[in-house]
């Protein structure tokens, strides 16, 4: 059995034929050919699959996709307006958070999502927004240093 879904994805309306079990990372990556979410792990554990739901950040290798039903799902390819990165992009980039890049588009949604509810966080509590996203190269300083320096406008408006 088949299901049709409807959804916007990064701002664009979207219609796909899905299977009931799938999951949402199965949709964006395989279906809409949306890459940045990772499956890391696929257990919810390492947040390398992390989009906006909502405005909500969720782990998405376990969010079932039917419930994503007339919702609006945000990736870090919604993020650039056009070739104009978003703040936090530029702030992970001049910072040098990523390493590898592996987690990095999990942890600009972590980040995005949090910085939407608290514009004006402090270290720690940067910190801890952050982790739920498991990183293998890094101590997590400068993502951490550049979630605090975009809620600051050092890289534009949020």
């Amino acid at each position: 059995m088949s299901l049709i879904l409807k959804f916007t994805c990064n701002n664009n309306p979207v219609e796909v034929l899905i299977k009931p079990e799938m999951t949402l990372l199965e949709v964006l990556r395989d279906k809409l050919g949306v890459t940045s979410p990772k499956c890391g792990c696929n257990h919810g554990d390492c947040g390398a699959c992390t989009v906006l739901l909502d405005g909500v950040a969720v782990k998405s290798c376990i969010t079932l996709a039917a419930t994503v039903e007339g919702k609006t799902v945000l990736t870090a390819e919604g993020l650039a307006k056009g070739a104009e990165l978003h703040p936090l992009q530029k702030a992970f980039i001049e910072l040098g958070a990523p390493q590898c890049g592996f987690c990095t588009p999990g942890m600009l949604m972590a980040a995005k999502g949090f910085l939407d509810k608290n514009p004006n966080p402090t270290y720690e509590e940067a910190a801890e927004a952050l982790a739920g996203n498991l990183c293998r190269c890094t101590g997590y300083t400068k993502y951490i240093e550049a979630v605090v320096e975009a809620s600051k406008g050092t890289f534009g408006s949020l």
